[in-house]
């Protein structure tokens, strides 16, 4: 599921209806502007946040750099654009780090916000820095909270700090206690959640912040939750004080309101989102990637830390050379969609690349098709994959009986192998000519 989709469809539609009227009145505008908002307001946003939106985009829309322009419709959705980014923006969107080791991280929240989990995704993300972190079991409360914790922290190859049933609070000062000894430089605390905000456990969080002073409060919100997310957001703040929000679940939402009202709700930065299951799914929040994506430009940004994080720089440069020599064959084939997987969903992919996100949409994508393509060219002998020229009638059939799928896949995924060889020859003669005049340069190669 696409991140902001159905807030995503809805604006383009208002947009597409703009785009088709030439030059604008005030009337359409504000017209406009009422879809605009009952857009906000279908996926979640909290009211007064929708209304004060809407009024900054209305003003700005209403002068005369729209009203007078050629291009009136895109001028608005830069209005837009703009600001979505200042609704999400905050100075403090990084993670804060102490000018002395370690950093202390607590992590709080309600219960089944995905707080445990959230946690190791951070201690993961953490590691690919060059950071040490510590994970802290300090909610004794929830059945099996601490085992859960020890199975996530081994995914993310995180040691963790327990000891049972202990006061959290003590707990918390030990793990401080071991982590500046072992030399961790940075200690994350899964604090206990409950079903509902109550005194109880608002004053076992007081007191863990006041005996280990952190240097980050992170509040774990759901964003299936949608306003509740908001309500959650503004309790704890109240309470806390907290630093910052990591919103979980934000691809399981196509409406995301709970993304657009937090910050103007507490005035505290999203500083992590998390778009998975896997440890590896954890993302940091970037209000100008986010409004990119909700007005659907895209996100090439995200799009190529995802590929560099699948490719090694030494993998990306013998790619390179094959292309050039035009020795490029299916086993790198079948390696290139490995690395694919690795990135995440194919739709999601799509989404992040600029315009073909939009005309892609409904269009049903059959994620298992890697699957598929894997399946052909397993069924292949050595020297087909090696030299898929010779691959004829009869060796296709065969191939097709192998792996169980029709030749028309067989067919199909040959073209596009010839296809993707020819472009990504094109590609890299490019490069060699960007290399030449200091310019141009493809994305890890």
């Amino acid at each position: 599921m696409a991140l902001f989709s159905g807030l995503s469809e809805k604006l383009n539609h208002v947009f597409s209806k703009l785009a088709n009227r030439g030059k604008l009145t005030a009337l359409e505008i504000k017209e406009a502007m009422r879809e605009v908002r009952v857009a906000l307001l279908e996926a979640d946003v909290n009211f007064m946040v929708a209304k004060e939106f809407c009024n900054k985009v209305s003003e700005k829309a209403l002068g005369d750099e729209v009203l007078q322009s050629l291009t009136p419709s895109q001028q608005v959705i830069k209005i837009v654009n703009e600001e979505l980014v200042a609704l999400m923006s905050s100075p403090n969107q990084k993670l804060q780090v102490s000018p002395k080791p370690p950093t202390i991280i607590m992590m709080c929240g309600l219960q089944g916000a995905g707080k445990t989990t959230m946690c190791a995704k951070l201690a993961a993300h953490l590691k690919k820095s060059g950071k040490r972190p510590l994970l802290v079991a300090c909610d004794i409360y929830r059945p099996a909270a601490i085992e859960q914790l020890k199975v996530v922290g081994k995914q993310a190859n995180a040691e963790v700090f327990e000891r049972g049933t202990q006061n959290p609070v003590k707990t918390s000062k030990e793990a401080i206690d071991y982590a500046t000894k072992q030399g961790f430089d940075t200690v994350i605390i899964d604090t206990a959640g409950r079903l509902h905000i109550n005194e109880e456990l608002m004053e076992e969080l007081e007191n863990i912040k006041k005996t280990v002073q952190p240097t980050e409060i992170l509040l774990v919100v759901d964003a299936m939750t949608g306003q509740d997310a908001v309500n959650v957001a503004k309790s704890f703040n109240d309470r806390l004080d907290i630093s910052g929000v990591v919103i979980t679940k934000l691809d399981g939402d196509t409406r995301g309101g709970a993304a657009l009202s937090i910050k103007a709700i507490t005035s505290k930065p999203i500083k992590f989102c998390g778009i998975g299951e896997k440890i590896g799914d954890l993302e940091p929040f970037y209000p100008d990637r986010i409004a990119s994506r909700i007005l659907g430009m895209g996100d090439v940004l995200t799009l190529i830390e995802k590929a560099q994080n699948a490719v090694s720089e030494e993998e990306a440069l013998k790619l390179e050379k094959k292309f050039r020599e035009n020795s490029f064959d299916f086993e790198d084939y079948l390696s290139q969609l490995q690395n694919l997987k690795k990135m995440g969903s194919l739709k999601d992919i799509i989404e992040m690349i600029p315009g073909l996100g939009s005309k892609l949409k409904g269009v049903d994508i059959d994620e298992n098709q890697l699957k598929k393509n894997k399946a052909i060219i397993q069924s292949m002998t050595q020297k087909e994959k090696d030299q898929p020229e010779i691959i004829n009638a009869s060796r296709r059939k065969r191939i097709a009986r192998g792996s169980g799928r029709p030749i028309q896949e067989v067919n199909r995924l040959l073209k596009q192998f010839e296809e993707m060889k020819k472009m990504m020859k094109q590609m890299a003669g490019m490069q060699q000519k960007g290399k030449k005049k200091g310019g141009f340069k493809l994305p890890f190669m």
